[in-house]
């Protein structure tokens, strides 16, 4: 069977036609009509919302009509207007919480919000369950379905509309390069005045995925001279096609293993290789690390020593700043700090949420994507033998189902004491 390709919203656009008017068809002859709910987030600093009004008229068709918590939108100046204007129903979130079968949201709902969740409802939002295999466990044990993003399998192209990672980490990255920009006490760009003039800044990203990239693409866009680093050979091109120069480290010689890929660096290889970055990144105005492992402790770039080589004045954005830890030492997520020799360290923390139009604009997109695959004849119809649904699907009819995160859960436990708390 020939896969189909996929838009925004889960359809290429020869089929949405046809789809559209069974799928609606289909719904008028059950009657049946799924309730999907926005609401507002309350994380501390998160101005992000799990839809916008443009994606309220893309659902209907599909037999799911869409309620929106009161204020759910004014952090990224959606008003409550524009959705009723969409078709979407303003309600309290005593209302969602009664009445809604699909609750959407960006990050998991606080603790007071789980308490009014019940059986046979869905959460669809990035609810990191990795990293918290207990959140997922907890929402099961109450009988909701438990849908998360993060598990997305990104390697295939029909998943690729519902990709909310790679959405959120190029906002991420575009940000943390005006974060560095304006923690930076001169100029990015060459400037040539009557009162002097400016060398560029140079800048330096470690990490060259997605929110790598970005960031390289957009110091360039704002005059510096940019180079990139990734321990993967096959990044040179991707780097090099922004403009930016490739750091290629010599002190390990070919780290290319089969297929081109990294290889595994032996202790004495990643000494060494720490030790060359560190003269690069000593002779940086400004890096940029972005190196992140969902539901782990992020990989150490910035070392106490290359901080204390770096000239006063400098500036590290660190990206993987987290509870897990950050690339770089001395970061703290959520802080700026200026350590004893003068460099400027961020912690960024949920750059995306501080770009909350654009952001919510990618999330919608997917989240919206990510719904209609999951929805026929207006209900949610959960079957995990779906390559995309078995990322997604955490916790379903009352149990843990992914296989990732039941096996953390499984290791939890086997972890405990005999008193059922952990050794």
């Amino acid at each position: 069977m020939m896969e189909l390709r996929h838009d925004g919203y889960g359809q290429n656009p020869a089929e949405t036609r046809t789809a559209s008017r069974e799928r609606k068809k289909r719904g008028m002859e059950t009657g049946r009509r799924m309730k999907a709910a926005v609401v507002k987030e309350t994380s501390p600093g998160e101005r992000r919302v799990a839809l916008v009004p443009d994606a309220v008229a893309r659902l209907q068709p599909a037999g799911i009509d869409v309620l929106v918590e009161s204020g759910a939108g004014d952090g990224a100046w959606l008003s409550d207007a524009a959705y009723a204007d969409a078709g979407a129903s303003i309600v309290s979130a005593a209302e969602i919480y009664r009445t809604a079968d699909v609750i959407l949201t960006v990050t998991r709902p606080q603790p007071e919000a789980v308490s009014e969740l019940r059986a046979g409802q869905a959460v669809i939002g990035m609810l990191a369950p990795l990293a918290d295999p207990e959140f997922a466990a907890a929402l099961a044990d109450r009988g909701v379905t438990v849908i998360s993003l993060d598990g997305l399998p990104r390697t295939l192209s029909r998943a690729q509309p519902m990709d909310a990672l790679t959405s959120q980490s190029n906002v991420a990255g575009y940000k943390a390069v005006l974060v560095a920009a304006g923690e930076f006490g001169r100029f990015f760009p060459l400037l040539i005045t009557a009162a002097g003039t400016a060398r560029p800044a140079k800048v330096l990203v470690l990490g060259t995925g997605v929110a790598g990239l970005q960031a390289i693409g957009t110091a360039r866009r704002l005059g510096a001279v940019v180079s990139g680093y990734d321990i993967r050979p096959t990044s040179k091109d991707e780097v090099t096609s922004l403009g930016a120069t490739f750091v290629e480290l010599t002190s390990v010689g070919s780290a290319a293993g089969e297929g081109g890929y990294a290889r595994e660096l032996t202790a004495e290889e990643r000494q060494a290789q720490q030790e060359e970055l560190t003269g690069h990144i000593a002779r940086q105005d400004v890096v940029i690390t972005t190196a992140q492992v969902p539901g782990r402790k992020p990989p150490l770039l910035v070392t106490e020593d290359a901080v204390k080589a770096m000239a006063p004045g400098s500036v590290i954005v660190d990206m993987a700043a987290s509870a897990f830890g950050g690339n770089v030492t001395g970061s703290v997520p959520g802080e700026t700090s200026v350590t004893g020799n003068g460099v400027t360290i961020v912690g960024a923390e949920n750059l995306a949420a501080t770009v909350p139009t654009a952001a919510s604009n990618a999330y919608s997109r997917n989240i919206s994507a990510l719904l209609l695959h999951l929805t026929s004849d207006g209900a949610l119809a959960i079957d995990t033998s779906d390559q995309i649904q078995a990322g997604v699907v955490i916790a379903h009819d009352g149990r843990v189902v992914h296989q990732g995160v039941a096996g953390l859960l499984q290791r939890v436990e086997g972890d405990a004491g005999v008193d059922g708390t952990a050794d």
